[in-house]
């Protein structure tokens, strides 16, 4: 059988001071935190989703380079019903 459809999720983009405080306030935790807008970044967003950018829009260029983004099931550890 097939998952149903998730729930959205919230990306961060681009945080790196205490903005990130403040954007966590009013929005929540994020899902994923993408250091840069990239090509990762942009593959990852899914239909519904919410970005949170520290500056800028989803209309910046695209970074050069991709960086590794974090994402909150590495933060959480293994789970122990599996």
């Amino acid at each position: 059988m097939g998952e149903g459809p998730s729930a959205p999720s919230v990306h961060y983009v681009g945080f790196r001071d205490d903005r990130y405080w403040n954007a966590y306030r009013i929005f929540g935790g994020p899902r994923v935190i993408h250091r840069r807008w990239d090509f990762y970044a942009t593959r990852d967003v899914g239909p519904g989703d919410v970005v949170i950018f520290a500056e800028g829009d989803e209309t910046q260029p695209l970074a050069d380079r991709n960086a590794t983004d974090i994402d909150e099931r590495w933060l959480l550890g293994p789970r122990s019903d599996t």
